[in-house]
């Protein structure tokens, strides 16, 4: 159990040592990955029986060659591809928030920078180093946030697109 105190003191020591703007790249990262786990979840567990209860209804049609009939498949394949393509914009919004907000820490850490030297003068370099380092953890840990995501958000986007296609395809006249 130390090693669980251990880890908090690590994490609250990183969190004083890049300022308050790692509070939102924090909150920033916590619900992209709900938002990406919420739609692997979906992919996995959710679509498959959705997927057999459309093709089980498309089967059970008498009539797939009408106009009328291409018109449901295209109801179909739509709400399906709506349903897959959920939050995939959200999540890329968030992956392009990360870095913003972690250049913003390295502004904020910059005025404290100049905070310093206009009080201390430019010779003092132990007080302008809690500045230097808020400044520069808040940028990787933005990049660090926006990279753990970046594969994830595309991969969700081209597993959408395939699945929709996949469904098109299983869902021809008969």
């Amino acid at each position: 159990m130390i090693w669980f105190y251990d880890a908090i003191n690590s994490i609250r020591g990183f969190l004083e040592l890049g300022g308050d703007v790692l509070y939102g790249i924090m909150f920033v990262l916590f619900l992209m990955w709900t938002f990406i786990l919420e739609r692997l979840w979906y992919f996995y567990r959710v679509h498959p029986a959705e997927k057999r209860a459309i093709v089980g209804a498309w089967e059970a049609r008498a009539d797939t060659h009408s106009w009328y009939a291409k018109r449901i498949r295209e109801e179909m394949i739509s709400k399906t591809s709506l349903a897959l393509k959920q939050n995939i914009g959200l999540i890329k919004a968030l992956i392009a928030i990360c870095p913003l907000l972690g250049l913003m820490g390295t502004v904020t850490g910059m005025v404290s920078v100049f905070d310093v030297m206009t009080y201390a003068g430019t010779s003092n370099a132990r007080a302008m180093a809690a500045g230097v380092s808020m400044a520069t953890v808040p940028t990787m840990a933005g990049m660090v946030a926006a990279l753990s995501g970046v594969y994830f958000g595309t991969w969700l986007d081209h597993k959408a697109t395939t699945e929709t296609e996949e469904l098109g395809d299983l869902l021809q006249a008969h």
